[in-house]
């Protein structure tokens, strides 16, 4: 996927193919949310910004790793629900049953860890928003939007596996890793509505 052109990608989103979806579409919400604050912490930097460089300088190393994490997330997701699909064509019977539940599982932890890494791109949105230059200042919203879109995305390509993964700790443990989307989500939309006051004419 890494190496497939936007246009090429958005044309195999488009086909009558099983992957790549919604779980492929979330992690590259958070990858773009990333990148849009590595550039912003990158035009944060020099002497006016001296102050800040510790912050700015961790916050430039971790979006990288979590835009690279992303997109790894992106294509994992592809290869993860090819699984399943490759699983509901097993002839009926107690071993595609199980194998069913299996790739359900693991079609479920990709957008999961999307979620995680969308949420931290929020939390990092919200360190940067007072101390960036204020000429980017919109591409935080952009950053938090783009986070915003892959927490809720990434949560519903959690929840339609969910009824079909009969391991109950497996199912509980999704379940916690999603409960603080709604929050994060919160987060996002302050983040966004704070840089909208802030440009305000």
């Amino acid at each position: 996927m890494r190496d497939t052109t936007i246009d090429d990608f958005l044309s195999r989103l488009a086909d009558r193919v099983p992957a790549p979806g919604g779980g492929a579409t979330a992690a590259l919400h958070a990858a773009q949310g990333a990148a849009l604050l590595g550039m912003v912490a990158r035009y944060t930097t020099g002497e006016k910004y001296a102050a800040h460089a510790k912050t700015v300088g961790a916050m430039i190393a971790e979006t990288d790793t979590l835009r690279a994490r992303a997109l790894r997330l992106a294509e994992e997701d592809a290869a993860a629900f090819t699984a399943v699909t490759d699983a509901y064509r097993l002839p009926k019977g107690e071993e595609r049953t199980a194998t069913i539940a299996r790739a359900l599982a693991g079609a479920a932890e990709p957008p999961a860890r999307v979620i995680e890494a969308a949420a931290r791109v929020v939390e990092l949105c919200e360190l940067l928003l007072p101390i960036c230059n204020r000429n980017v200042l919109s591409d935080v919203a952009a950053a938090a939007d783009a986070a915003r879109a892959a927490l809720t995305t990434g949560r519903v390509n959690v929840e339609i596996n969910l009824g079909g993964i009969k391991d109950e700790r497996v199912r509980e443990e999704l379940n916690i890793r999603m409960s603080g989307v709604d929050a994060a989500v919160a987060r996002a939309d302050w983040v966004t509505a704070e840089v909208r006051e802030q440009i305000k004419p």
